[in-house]
């Protein structure tokens, strides 16, 4: 039986973190169970075991660590054989990722950037749901992102900050916070919380302001994307932090925004896969960040 390459990328994630909760969580998205049967059955098809387990630890077989430079290669390989094709098809295109509208002015500017720069290269938008906090880049669906920060900080990615804007608060129409003209944090501390899945890790206790707190956040509710927590705050459900920039972005008739000044700024960026070196990559972030 053959090898597939969503195989060869769990065998990787769990190589790489040495944790099969920390893989299947924060890099694969799926449950810890399904990646552990997975990878028996890799472990099956090759007739090998690939990783030493017990209670506290994991560890690479000599198997395992003959595997890894292999399979890393193969993946990488097979993630350039299908933007040849896509690029034989449609012409040369860059995937751009993101999480919540852009917006800023920023694709127009960066669009006229590159195509002074790379005629001819198509640039197509990806949105990706916030449980992925790669924005798309680790499964190979996206070339470059634009992202708020912070994203997964292992040394895959690589980013250039395009933005930094203050974090505000939406809250629906009526609540008792929207009289303020600015509202203090002291007075947001209690409410109930829109946050993102658990899966978008550092960004979601970015968003939950974890960093201004004592006590965790009281959530209400989890959202997978933009629409859905304003939706959910519009309801009552609770409230929800987001950039100044994103406070125009979405406005509406039936929530509120309202700056948060005790808290730090949030840092839009360019995001890149380490290593990428295809010029298109580079121009992309180099237009993103107004060069």
């Amino acid at each position: 039986m053959d090898v597939h390459v969503r195989d060869l990328r769990y065998f990787l994630a769990v190589a790489e973190e040495l944790s099969f909760t920390r893989a299947a969580r924060e890099r694969l998205f799926i449950s810890q169970p399904a990646l552990s049967k997975q990878i028996r059955l890799l472990e099956s098809t090759l007739r090998v075991a690939l990783f030493e387990r017990d209670r506290r630890s994991v560890a690479l077989t000599a198997a395992g660590r003959e595997l890894l430079p292999r399979a890393r290669a193969l993946v990488a390989e097979w993630d350039a054989a299908r933007r040849a094709v896509v690029e034989a098809a449609s012409g040369p295109t860059l995937t751009v990722g993101f999480h919540t509208r852009i917006g800023r002015g920023l694709i127009p500017a960066v669009t006229a950037r590159v195509a002074r720069r790379l005629p001819g290269l198509r640039l197509r938008f990806r949105q990706v749901p916030w449980h992925d906090p790669a924005v798309g880049l680790r499964d190979g669906g996206v070339d470059v992102a634009v992202a708020w920060l912070p994203v997964p900080d292992s040394g895959e990615l690589s980013w250039r900050v395009v933005a930094t804007e203050d974090r505000w608060v939406a809250l629906p129409r009526g609540h008792r916070l929207a009289a303020f003209e600015r509202v203090p944090f002291a007075e947001l501390v209690d409410e109930p919380f829109i946050a993102l899945p658990a899966g978008a890790g550092p960004l979601r206790a970015f968003w939950l302001a974890d960093d201004h707190r004592g006590e965790p956040a009281r959530v209400a509710a989890e959202v997978s994307t933009a629409d859905e927590a304003f939706e959910a705050v519009a309801s009552g459900l609770g409230v929800v932090l987001l950039s100044a920039g994103n406070a125009e972005e979405h406005r509406r008739d039936d929530v509120v925004y309202r700056p948060v000044p005790e808290l730090s700024p949030g840092s839009l960026a360019v995001v890149w896969r380490t290593g990428d070196e295809r010029e298109a990559v580079r121009v992309f972030v180099e237009a993103g960040a107004g060069g």
